[in-house]
């Protein structure tokens, strides 16, 4: 009879222990295998061996490597947006300013992302759906910043009244081509330098202009 119910609560004592599982453990050996190898050549298998744990509790979080690498793509800018803020409140200067420099802060960060180096030089096709066919969670996220810095400004009058969400959708299109193509246009391919540097002088020109009353 024991025995008889130590197997009934088996299911349920696995299952426990695949939640258990800190989902960013597994995320950290995602991002350590992508810059070792890149997406191509990863698999769930790969990702399940390297953060030791079983590929059911894996594919009970994601179902392919692309859907790890989406999440991994959101932790990942999030902790940009947190440390390098496209809208710094308790910046100097008006919310225009602030959202500008945020904004070149965040095109800087984001273009030497050892990841996104990484997926432009190897898997750059994992990029396309979400620039030519659909927005994903992260680009929703950060229309949602500029929008609110975009507010902000035309609240204390720096930035030009006008349509928020296609203003918010210029300004971050403008960005995305800074961030992605910048280092080709320049030829510096490992996104830093001094001529890049010199194109972020442009950008932070570019938006001041455009945003200007």
């Amino acid at each position: 009879m024991v025995s008889q119910h130590r197997n009934r609560n088996a299911p349920a004592e696995a299952r426990k222990a695949a939640n258990a599982i800190d989902e960013q453990h597994i995320l950290d050996a995602a991002y350590e295998l992508l810059l070792a190898v890149g997406m191509r050549r990863m698999t769930m298998a790969d990702i399940a061996r390297k953060a030791d744990v079983s590929r059911a509790t894996l594919y009970r979080r994601w179902g392919s490597v692309r859907e790890v690498v989406a999440a991994l793509m959101t932790r990942e800018w999030s902790r940009l947006e947190a440390a390098e803020p496209a809208t710094d409140e308790a910046g100097d200067g008006s919310a225009k300013e602030r959202l500008v420099r945020g904004i070149v802060r965040m095109v800087r960060a984001s273009r030497s992302h050892p990841m996104l180096r990484k997926i432009i030089d190897v898997d750059p096709e994992f990029l396309l759906p979400y620039l030519l066919r659909r927005q994903g969670a992260n680009t929703r996220r950060q229309l949602e910043v500029i929008e609110h810095g975009l507010k902000a400004g035309m609240a204390d009058g720096s930035i030009r009244q006008g349509d928020v969400a296609m203003q918010a959708k210029s300004v971050l299109l403008t960005a995305w081509s800074f961030a992605l193509t910048g280092p080709a246009f320049v030829e510096v391919p490992d996104g830093e330098g001094p001529e890049l540097d010199a194109l972020d002088e442009q950008l932070y020109e570019l938006l001041e202009r455009y945003l200007t009353p």
